[in-house]
C-alpha cells in the first residue's frame, strides 16, 4: 500500500509534462510577413519616355546632318560696287549650310572670281554667286551710263531692277505746254537704282549708246523727264 502510494504521489502528470516541453521548444511568437508593394505601371509615363527618346534621336540626327552638310564658300568681305574689279582682299571663305537653290562659288575656286567685274552691287557679308560677276566691262565699249533723277510720280509703280528695258521720255515744261509732235524718247537699259529718301528723288542709272548719252544727260538735268518701263518678256 505504501509503495503504491509513493509511486502514485511522485509520478508526474502526463498532461503537465507535455505542456512544459512544448513551452521549452516553442520559439518566439510568429509575426505576419508584409508582402512587397506591387509596382503600378503608368502607360502615360512610358509613352512620354518613348517620345522623349525618339525626339532626342531625331534632334541628334538633325544636328549631325546640319554639321555634315556645311560647305566652304566665297563671301564678300567688303561691299563691292557694280562694275568694280574684284580683288582678293574683297573676298573671304565662310563655312555655312547652303540651300540647294543657291549656287555660291566654292572657296576652293575663289581665284576664278578675283579679277572679274561685279555684275551687281554685292553687299558685305553676302555669299558670292556666279551671277554676280562677269568678265565684261560695264559699260561695254560704245555705251555710256547716265544717271536720271526723277520723283516717284515720274517712275513706274513697278519697282525697276537691273536689266529692265525702259524709255526716258521728255515731258512738257513747267507751263504744261503739249505740242502735236511726238515726245522725244531715248531707249535705255537699267543698270542700277538708288533712292534718296531725304530729297524724294530716285536716281536711275541707265545704259545707252554713247551717241545719245549727252542729249539724255542734258534733258535729265532739266528735270522734265519720265521713265517708262517696257515689257519684261524676252
Amino acid at each position: 500500500m505504501t509503495a503504491s502510494g509513493v509511486a502514485t504521489a511522485t509520478e508526474p502528470t502526463k498532461g503537465r509534462g507535455r505542456s512544459a516541453a512544448d513551452s521549452a521548444n516553442a520559439g518566439p511568437p510568429s509575426r505576419a510577413v508584409t508582402p512587397p508593394p506591387k509596382l503600378r505601371r503608368r502607360p502615360v509615363l512610358i509613352a512620354a519616355a518613348v517620345v522623349a527618346v525618339a525626339l532626342g534621336g531625331a534632334l541628334g540626327a538633325w544636328a549631325w546632318s546640319s554639321a555634315s552638310s556645311t560647305q566652304s564658300v566665297v563671301a564678300a568681305r567688303t561691299a563691292i560696287e557694280r562694275g568694280a574689279v574684284i580683288q582678293a582682299g574683297d573676298l573671304v571663305g565662310v563655312q555655312v549650310g547652303v540651300d540647294p537653290a543657291l549656287s555660291p562659288v566654292p572657296a576652293s575656286q575663289s581665284s576664278s572670281v578675283v579679277g572679274q567685274r561685279a555684275a551687281t552691287d554685292i553687299a558685305a557679308g553676302t555669299l558670292v554667286t556666279r551671277e554676280q560677276f562677269t568678265a565684261q566691262v560695264v559699260p561695254p565699249a560704245g555705251s555710256s551710263i547716265v544717271g536720271v533723277g526723277v520723283t516717284d510720280a515720274l517712275l513706274p509703280g513697278e519697282p525697276l531692277v537691273p536689266g529692265d528695258r525702259v524709255r526716258v521720255v521728255a515731258t512738257p515744261g513747267a507751263q504744261g505746254d503739249i505740242t502735236d509732235t511726238a515726245p522725244v524718247t531715248i531707249a535705255a537699259t537699267v543698270v542700277g537704282v538708288h533712292s534718296d529718301e531725304v530729297d524724294g528723288v530716285t536716281v536711275v542709272s541707265v545704259q545707252v549708246p554713247s551717241g545719245v548719252a549727252a542729249e539724255l544727260a542734258a534733258r535729265a538735268a532739266t528735270g522734265n523727264v519720265a521713265i517708262v518701263l517696257d515689257s519684261r518678256e524676252r
